[in-house]
C-alpha cells in the first residue's frame, strides 16, 4: 500500500472537525468496530452500522467514505489511509497489521484501549495546566486593569504634593504612564511574540528547540520526559504486539511521542539497530530515557518479550504522571495565591504608601 505521504494533496478529503473526531469519537467507533468483528459481523455489514449509528455529521461521510471503498476492494487499512488527519500513520500501520495477520478484532480492542488511555492521559495533563493558566490570565488582566485605570487617579492627586514620592510609588506611575501612553505598542509587541512563537513551532528546528527547552524546565521538564517516555513505551508495546516490525515501529513511535527531541532520538536509534544492535543499547547513551526504561527494554529484548515488558513501562510512567500533576496541583494552587497576592499587594501598597508618609510629602 502506499503512505500517505506519496499521495497528491490534493486528492485527500478535507474533513471539518477532524481534531474532534479524533479526540472523541475515534476510540468509541475503533471499540465498537472490535465488538462487531469479534461477533461475527462482516466488516462492510459493520461499517454500515456505524454509519448509521454515528451522530457526528462530520464523521458519518468519512465512514461512508470508508465503506465505499472497502467494497470496491480495498484494504480496511488502505481505506483508513485516504483520511491522514483521522486515522494517523500508527493507527493505519495496526490496523493493517491486523488484517494481515488475520486478528483485526483483536487489534481493533487493542487500538482502542490505547486510544482510551492516550486521550486520558492528555486530558489529566491538560486539565491540570488549564487552572493555573486561567488564574495566570486572571491576575496579569487585573493588574493590567489596575495600573492602567486606577492608579493614573492616584497619580493626579499625587501631582499635588509637589514633593518626591517614595521609589515604588513613583516607578509604578512611571510603568503606568508608559503603559497608558504606549499601550498600542505594548499589544502590537505581544502579537508580534505569539506569531513569532508560533512560526518558530512550525519549523524543524524551532520545534525541535521547544521542545529540548521543555525537557530542561524544572519539575515542568521532568514532567514533560515521563509523558513522552509513556507515549513511547506504550505506541511501541501496542505496534510490536499487533505485528509491526521493530524498526518500521520506531518511525512511527517517532512521530507519536509528542516532543521532537525524543522522536529524533528513535529515529537515530533505527539506524544502530540496522547495524546489528538491541534497542536498549541505542537508547542508552540518550540521558532523557530513564535507566529504568533501559534495563527493561534490555530485558524483554533477552527474553523476547519486549512488547509485555513496554506495557509495563508505559503503565508505571502514566501512574508517575499522574501522581506528579496531582502533586504539581496541590502545590501551584497555593503558589498562584502568594503570586496573585504579590502582584496586587505590591501595588495598593505603591498607592497608599505616600498617603502614610503624607506628613513628610507635604513638609
Amino acid at each position: 500500500m502506499p503512505k500517505n505521504k506519496h499521495r497528491a494533496k490534493g486528492s485527500l478529503p478535507v474533513v471539518r472537525g477532524a481534531r474532534k473526531i479524533r479526540l472523541k469519537e475515534l476510540s468509541i467507533f475503533t471499540r465498537q468496530v472490535s465488538a462487531m468483528l469479534a461477533a461475527g459481523m462482516p466488516l462492510v455489514q459493520t461499517l454500515s452500522a456505524m454509519e448509521s449509528q454515528t451522530t457526528d455529521k462530520n464523521f458519518k461521510p468519512v465512514i461512508q467514505g470508508i465503506r465505499a471503498r472497502v467494497e470496491g476492494g480495498a484494504m480496511y487499512s488502505e481505506s483508513l489511509a485516504f483520511y491522514p488527519t483521522i486515522f494517523d500513520e500508527l493507527y493505519v500501520s495496526m490496523m493493517r497489521a491486523g488484517e494481515v495477520g488475520g486478528i483485526l478484532p483483536e487489534t481493533c480492542a487493542r487500538v482502542a484501549m490505547f486510544l482510551e488511555s492516550s486521550n486520558k492521559l492528555r486530558a489529566k495533563v491538560k486539565s491540570s495546566m488549564m487552572y493555573p493558566s486561567v488564574v495566570m490570565i486572571v491576575a496579569v488582566s487585573l493588574a493590567t486593569a489596575l495600573i492602567m485605570f486606577v492608579v493614573p487617579v492616584f497619580a493626579t492627586m499625587f501631582s499635588d504634593f509637589g514633593a518626591d514620592l517614595p521609589g515604588l510609588t513613583q516607578a509604578l506611575l512611571d510603568f503606568s504612564n508608559i503603559l497608558t501612553s504606549y499601550w498600542y505598542i505594548a499589544t502590537a509587541l505581544i502579537i508580534a511574540l505569539i506569531y513569532g512563537f508560533k512560526h518558530i513551532n512550525s519549523t524543524d528546528k524551532g520545534q525541535y528547540k521547544i521542545d529540548e527547552i521543555r525537557l530542561r524546565f524544572p519539575i515542568l521538564g521532568e514532567l514533560a520526559t515521563k509523558v513522552a517516555v509513556s507515549r513511547f513505551a506504550s505506541t511501541f508495546a501496542q505496534l510490536l504486539h499487533s505485528g509491526v516490525q521493530i524498526i518500521e515501529s520506531l518511525e512511527i513511535v517517532g512521530l507519536a511521542t509528542g516532543n521532537r527531541v525524543i522522536g529524533d532520538s528513535l529515529l537515530h536509534a533505527k539506524k544502530t539497530i540496522e547495524e546489528g544492535q538491541p534497542l536498549s543499547v541505542a537508547l542508552e547513551p540518550n540521558k532523557y530515557y530513564p535507566r529504568m526504561l533501559i534495563h527493561m527494554l534490555a530485558a524483554g529484548e533477552k527474553t523476547g518479550q519486549v512488547d509485555e515488558m513496554m506495557e509495563k513501562v508505559a503503565e508505571f510512567y502514566e501512574s508517575e504522571v499522574e501522581t506528579m500533576v496531582n502533586g504539581l496541583t496541590s502545590m501551584i494552587e497555593p503558589l498562584l495565591m502568594v503570586f496573585i497576592g504579590g502582584i496586587i499587594g505590591t501595588i495598593v501598597v505603591a498607592m497608599f504608601l505616600p498617603i502614610f508618609k503624607m506628613s513628610e510629602i507635604v513638609m
